[in-house]
């Protein structure tokens, strides 16, 4: 059953599939916070850790990125990350901390594998 994105049924439900997952759906080493703006339901507060997504900040992350909420659907869940270098051009994308854990997390394969981002698309509502 589809959720909307970064609803907590979203975060539950990218939780279930990290379980199932033999391998982490992201670089294990990446420990990333963001806050997600013009979410439907306002601003929300995100991170990468552990290999997976999940809510909130991690007190240990060193960098916070600062992203539109269409900006995040289409990179972590259509995996454009087209759409993630142009906004980042624009300025719409924000960084604040460390900009090596970025490029470190894009050397190790800086989004989901195919198979992965399919399974992210299958729990996220289209809207």
């Amino acid at each position: 059953m589809p959720h909307p994105f970064l609803s907590d049924a979203w975060f539950d439900a990218v939780k279930a599939l990290a379980a199932e997952s033999p391998t982490p759906m992201l670089p294990a080493s990446a420990r990333i916070n963001m806050v997600v703006t013009a979410a439907p339901d306002g601003d929300r507060e995100m991170h990468i850790g552990d290999g997976t997504f999940g809510p909130g900040l991690l007190e240990d992350a060193g960098t916070k990125i600062t992203v539109p909420y269409d900006v995040a659907k289409d990179m972590f869940v259509k995996g454009d990350q087209q759409a993630a270098m142009q906004a980042f051009m624009s300025g719409k994308i924000k960084v604040e901390g460390n900009m090596a854990a970025l490029m470190a997390m894009q050397a190790q394969g800086q989004s989901a594998s195919a198979d992965t981002q399919a399974k992210l698309r299958e729990i996220t509502l289209d809207s």
